[in-house]
């Protein structure tokens, strides 16, 4: 694959880096390249400049109010926000759900819910896990029961993240209990104001409040929420499933973080050389810069049978376990590179105007709490055993 960019594309870059210096909030810009904690005020500020300029689905097609571009344009503008420190567009409503109503979902879904999802006046969460149920998806238990033209649903979700924020709520539900375990299980979409919705917080490692556990207790929901066909739900689930894993990928993120760490490990240290003059450290980050091209190369050809209109494959399943395996190594590296200053968290200082100085070194505040919280990056989505086994079928026939 040839990764020199053509002219146009180049042009494209230019356009894209020249939007992003000028509208770009640049209190947002400290924040995320500081590691401060963002709001959901932050996230739905970029939104909607990017719902403005017409940018914030990259991946939709224009018959659905998206650009249109091609795959390597939707990565030049990825790459591009990433390291100009922009928040990430929440996925749930555009990457996730979004391509499944544009996929299965019916006029009147489509009408509805894409133009509020494009402008952010509705945040999505996403219920699929369960207790029990993570990985293990097709053994999941909540229960949706068909009452004239409503479903009553009762059950639990569990590690729903920014489910605090949400407005909405697209769930895997069991309306049949005949046949295989994959079966019988829906794709409801549930208003979250919806009496009998409770959201209870989970706290992670590093103590935020980033996921959730959701309960349905009796729940009302039109027959009308219904994506596609009853019973149907697994093949929606897989669909965008693979547009999940491709996102984890995180190309861009990646490039940003590698060069704040090689940036890190110029400085000179207090009694000793700077780290980067240590050979086998920078073997490391040459191994990692060279995993991260790797990636990059995958995620540009999964793009491209997306936009070839087709479901993303196993290659999906390689980009989930390589990208989450890189963030994993990015943060062990990053702990490293600083030292005996990223141990503590001091999570007062990912508020923004919060001083990391009590930690005592310049990127030193978040570290802690980010090494922690990538732990989970190789489980969700489908644990990356789990990945292992679709690639050993899928691909090599194993």
């Amino acid at each position: 694959m040839d990764l020199e960019y053509s002219a146009d594309e180049r042009a494209f870059r230019d356009e894209v880096r020249a939007f992003v210096a000028k509208h770009l909030p640049a209190d947002l810009a400290a924040k995320v390249h500081e590691g401060k904690r963002l709001s959901r005020d932050d996230f739905l500020r970029w939104h909607r400049i990017l719902h403005k300029q017409g940018w914030v689905a990259a991946g939709w097609p224009k018959e659905f109010g998206g650009p249109g571009w091609t795959p390597v344009q939707q990565h030049i503008f990825d790459e591009e926000c990433a390291a100009a420190g922009a928040p990430i567009v929440i996925p749930f409503g555009v990457r996730f759900v979004a391509p499944v109503i544009q996929r299965f979902g019916n006029a009147a879904q489509k009408a509805h819910f894409l133009p509020r999802i494009l402008s952010g006046e509705d945040w999505w969460c996403q219920g699929y896990s369960e207790p029990g149920a993570g990985s293990d998806l097709a053994s999941l238990k909540t229960r949706a029961v068909r009452q004239g033209d409503h479903y009553v649903v009762n059950g639990q979700k569990t590690w729903t993240t920014l489910g605090q924020h949400a407005d909405w709520i697209f769930c895997l539900v069991r309306t049949g209990t005949e046949g295989r375990p994959q079966e019988g299980i829906s794709f409801l979409l549930i208003d979250m104001k919806t009496p009998g919705v409770t959201v209870r917080p989970i706290r992670t490692l590093e103590g935020e409040h980033e996921i959730n556990e959701i309960w349905f207790e009796d729940v009302k929901v039109p027959v009308a929420n219904l994506v596609g066909e009853e019973n149907k739900g697994w093949t929606y689930a897989k669909f965008l499933l693979g547009h999940e894993r491709t996102g984890i990928a995180g190309v861009g993120r990646s490039k940003r973080e590698l060069a704040k760490l090689k940036d890190i490990a110029r400085r000179e240290r207090s009694g000793g050389r700077p780290l980067m003059e240590d050979a086998r450290f920078r073997d490391r980050i040459a191994q990692l810069e060279i995993e991260i091209l790797a990636l990059e190369v995958t995620n540009l050809r999964v793009l491209s049978e997306e936009g070839k209109q087709r479901a993303p494959g196993p290659e999906a399943s390689i980009l989930k376990v390589r990208g989450s395996e890189i963030q994993q190594s990015l943060s062990e590296l990053m702990m490293h590179a600083i030292g005996h200053y990223a141990l503590p968290h001091v999570r007062e200082a990912l508020d923004a105007g919060g001083n990391a100085e009590p930690v005592g070194a310049e990127y030193a505040a978040p570290l802690a709490g980010t090494y922690f919280n990538f732990r989970k990056t190789s489980i969700y989505s489908g644990s990356n055993e789990i990945q292992k086994n679709i690639i050993s079928q899928m691909i090599l026939g194993l």
